[in-house]
């Protein structure tokens, strides 16, 4: 998984799963009886082809054996996406991880499955977008639906809109993307916006709440609280995958958001939640943003790894001793001392009435008119 490295300099540091992996060992995670570690298969470009374009996957090639010469009109080669060498096969593991993922679930060897390593969510079908080459949930999504599942809900948390999925499904009616982020309007990739909701085929499949800059954790939460769970209930999906990508970190450089891992950690309970309330307990589970790498990211999807296994992770737990000297041997580092931010978490409820002088209020309330009334839901009430 580490091969997936755009150089010394770029923010996608492969660092940031290695410290996630030792991290969650370090807490005896992949011990755990209920926990089964599987090696990662590189996708077969007959399995990309369920997504991209083989033209597209040609040049991935010939850029991963010639780095440079670079592909700019494919996205290949930019300052986002270096070239470098191995470059597709590093993408295609990532991508072969969250394929394994969905036949875990599609036989019933796992309830849940979790890839920290992909959340690969601005890739489109013919260019690489946003430190991603291949859209790993988008290939999982689609292998779960070639195989009999009916229904599948797609829900982004990253502070990055999730614009690759949203198009590769946009007239999907059997697929529903959720997407809360931070405003286009202020951040890459410049999209999600509440009336983005789906193609002719299938109106109201996409929903987008694009809070403005320094958005906290309550207002974060209330906004969660106010669009998922009804959306969910409402499209009752067979299987939900996740993208966990947990760049709107306060800590984290590459979004204006102010979250907490706290508020990261009860949204990978609510949707764990959510999972056994109407799909059978099916979840699939990816990572994506995060350039915190010493501190945010490592704890964040350690809390996906322990939700998902069934026994989670009290915030105020002591991060392992063994971990922290592993940080500040290896990288001069000090890591943080506890698996939350010491924050109070706690927010409004939507129920508790709609105030139209408030920022996020106002964003909550464009997605609810957008979106609630193709799902048969009142946009005031429900």
């Amino acid at each position: 998984m580490l091969a997936y490295n755009f150089g010394p300099h770029h923010p996608m540091n492969p660092v940031r799963l290695d410290l996630s992996a030792r991290l969650a060992g370090s807490f005896g995670l992949f011990a755990r009886e209920n926990v089964t570690v599987v090696p990662s298969k590189v996708a077969t470009d007959q399995e990309l082809e369920a997504v991209h374009d083989p033209g597209y996957i040609a040049a991935v090639r010939r850029v991963s054996e010639q780095p440079d010469i670079p592909d700019e009109a494919r996205g290949l080669g930019t300052e986002d996406d270096p070239a470098f060498a191995g470059m597709h096969e590093a993408a295609a593991r990532l991508a072969g991880a969250s394929l394994q993922a969905a036949d875990a679930i599609l036989s019933g060897a796992a309830l849940h499955a979790v890839n920290f390593a992909g959340g690969m969510h601005h890739a489109g079908r013919d260019r690489a977008s946003g430190f991603c080459i291949y859209h790993d949930c988008a290939l999982a999504i689609r292998h779960l639906l070639a195989n009999g599942v009916g229904r599948v809900l797609y829900l982004d948390v990253d502070a990055h809109h999730g614009d690759g999925t949203q198009d590769i499904f946009w007239d999907e009616p059997r697929v529903m993307t959720i997407s809360l982020h931070e405003t286009g309007m202020h951040l890459f990739p410049g999209t999600g916006f509440a009336n983005e909701v789906g193609g002719p085929a299938a109106p109201g499949s996409a929903a987008n709440v694009a809070v403005p800059p320094r958005t906290g954790d309550a207002a974060w939460m209330r906004a969660f609280h106010a669009v998922v769970p009804q959306l969910t209930r409402a499209f009752r999906p067979e299987v939900i995958v996740s993208q966990h990508g947990c760049d709107g970190h306060a800590r984290d450089m590459l979004s204006s958001l102010r979250l907490s891992v706290d508020a990261q950690r009860q949204m990978m309970l609510d949707v764990a939640g959510l999972a056994r309330e109407v799909a059978g307990g099916r979840w699939l589970a990816t990572g994506g943003g995060g350039y915190d790498i010493y501190d945010a990211v490592p704890r964040s999807w350690t809390h996906l790894l322990a939700g998902a296994s069934g026994e989670p992770i009290p915030p105020e737990a002591r991060v392992p001793r063994a971990w922290l000297d592993y940080v500040r041997e290896r990288f001069g580092r000090e890591g943080p001392l506890t698996m939350g931010d010491g924050v109070e978490l706690w927010w409004r409820a939507w129920e508790v009435g709609y105030d139209p002088g408030d920022a996020v209020g106002r964003t909550v309330m464009a997605t609810r008119k957008e979106v609630f009334p193709h799902c048969g839901l009142d946009p005031w009430f429900d």
